[in-house]
């Protein structure tokens, strides 16, 4: 180039990505494997060949980052498919059925300014039950006869492996 002259580009480096999808979903699991290993930082890692509760955690976050470089990587030199719409109606419906499972499941008392709100702990049977027919309702295949179905199997196998096989101390039913 000649004196005087610019380049098209300012001087600046531009990187094509051709793979959006990759690129961005890579990054995110690069993102999620940095929060893993910030939270268990303070955890006790290996000390000899005992492995301490710190080091599991570590050892898979970094799996997934590098998995996740490798992806995003794959993003930038391999032609991939462009990424399409979000879906808000799946995604908001099971948080939504999160929270009400956390809400029921031992109860909540919560004072919204001046007007206090209380739910009662449910136990178990119904929490569970509500919450997987909330989460349901994202789908855009919900059917009710087998929607019921799925969510008196789904509240059976949970009963039968928190409470029974795990022996964890859960209140099945609500006492009022």
């Amino acid at each position: 180039m000649a004196e005087g002259t610019k380049s098209s580009t300012g001087g600046r480096f531009h990187m094509k990505i051709r793979g959006p999808r990759d690129f961005f979903g890579g990054l995110a699991l690069v993102v999620v494997a940095a929060i893993a290993l910030w939270a268990s930082s303070n955890l006790p890692g290996q000390q000899g060949f005992a492995f301490g509760p710190g080091t599991a955690p570590r050892i898979f976050a970094g799996l997934l980052m590098f998995i996740g470089a490798v992806v995003a990587l794959t993003g930038i030199f391999v032609k991939g498919p462009p990424i399409e719409g979000f879906a808000v109606r799946g995604p908001a419906y099971v948080l939504l059925a999160i929270l009400l499972f956390a809400a029921t499941i031992r109860g909540i008392r919560v004072e919204l300014g001046a007007i206090p709100i209380h739910i009662p702990a449910l136990g178990m049977v119904p929490s569970t039950f509500m919450a997987f027919m909330v989460s349901l309702f994202g789908s855009t295949e919900f059917r009710l006869v087998e929607s019921l179905l799925a969510a008196v199997a789904m509240t059976a196998f949970c009963v039968v492996l928190f409470v029974y096989l795990l022996q964890l101390p859960f209140q099945l039913w609500p006492m009022f």
